[in-house]
């Protein structure tokens, strides 16, 4: 199985961190004690700029769940499409020649699902497999990319798509005023990314998956998911995320490796989630990684937020974009999400 391409897409909308932090403290009102607090905790998050689906200004007016899906409908299935497009162009291939499609979210709901508007307005193959997944919300990427791998193992003449796209922003909630929807508002941002897999028997080149491991921890769901109501998604993030990444991520790194005879002393990159900026420095601590080993999360991370599950294909596009490794050595993808769960990849240049 071999990464073809990555590709990210993004709303037109681009903001630096103050501004949105300003225009959510007038959108809280007196809801929060001290409006000067949000600037401050936004600007702890690590994030510089931010793209959102709509004008700043817009948020004011969604009044109903209904209302904010319809947007998140038309938007998601713009994005998808220009990210997918975008995936393409770079080995020429058609959208009818794809076999399988993917689609991940956790920030909205269609159904038809958004793979299905995709498969319509580009013209797919009528026998194309269609795989809408939501709910695994920041892990969604490592995934989706990692059943995707599953697919053309089981089609091995065939390329796969994964498409990714969150719109964090119209999950914002006028009554929630918790610490974790503050956070929360001050790190995700929105966009989209898509990612091409090609089976063995394909002309295409590109780094190989030699194996992926889902790991779910018990007794872990009220770490990091939603809770839904009428009024749509309301984020639970629990501070725990951290310590559960301390206590686990080495020794499940660390025997996924060991089976394919490898250890964290053989892994030249680390392509990790942007989960945000205690979320890094714990998969730092834990894997004892050396100072820079994350600068592209942190990077990306910095450019445009937590984009959720789409967060790590940006960071994988990054690494393609500059050469990716030398022929031979050894990256491992990953990322943490609701479950709560890791999902693991291990690529070979």
């Amino acid at each position: 199985m071999k990464i073809v391409s990555a590709a990210t897409a993004f709303p037109q909308h681009r903001y630096e961190q103050r501004e949105i932090a300003a225009a959510l403290a007038g959108f809280w009102g007196d809801r929060v004690e001290k409006p000067e607090f949000i600037p401050w905790l936004h600007a702890r998050t690590g994030v510089e700029h931010r793209h959102l689906v709509l004008p700043l200004a817009a948020y004011e007016r969604l009044t109903t769940w209904g209302q904010i899906n319809s947007l998140w409908i038309e938007a998601a299935h713009h994005l998808g499409r220009a990210a997918l497009c975008k995936a393409l162009t770079a080995p020429g291939l058609t959208p009818r020649e794809l076999g399988a499609l993917f689609f991940v979210t956790v920030t909205g709901v269609a159904s038809p699902s958004i793979d299905a508007k995709l498969a319509n307005s580009l013209h797919m193959s009528p026998n194309v497999k269609r795989v809408p997944i939501f709910g695994l919300g920041c892990v969604a990427g490592a995934a989706g990319l990692a059943r995707a791998a599953d697919y053309v193992r089981a089609f091995p003449d065939q390329v796969a798509a994964l498409v990714s796209v969150e719109l964090c922003s119209l999950t914002w909630q006028r009554d929630d005023v918790s610490m974790a929807n503050l956070i929360s508002t001050g790190l995700f941002g929105d966009g989209a990314a898509a990612v091409l897999v090609a089976g063995s028997a394909t002309p295409f080149d590109g780094p190989q998956i030699l194996a992926t491991r889902s790991i779910f921890y018990p007794g872990t769901e009220d770490v990091m998911g939603w809770n839904v109501s009428e009024r749509g998604f309301r984020i639970v993030l629990s501070p725990d995320v951290p310590q559960v990444i301390r206590e686990h991520l080495r020794a499940d790194v660390d025997a996924f490796l060991a089976e394919h005879g490898l250890s964290r002393e053989r892994i030249a990159g680390w392509i990790i989630h942007t989960g945000g900026p205690k979320v890094l420095d714990a998969v730092q601590d834990a894997l004892a990684l050396p100072d820079g080993a994350l600068e592209r999360s942190w990077d990306c991370l910095r450019r445009v937020g937590n984009l959720s599950s789409a967060s790590v294909l940006m960071v994988l596009e990054e690494v393609l974009a500059a050469g990716g490794g030398e022929p031979g050595t050894y990256s491992v993808l990953a990322a943490m999400g609701p479950g709560f769960c890791s999902e693991l990849l291990l690529l070979r240049w």
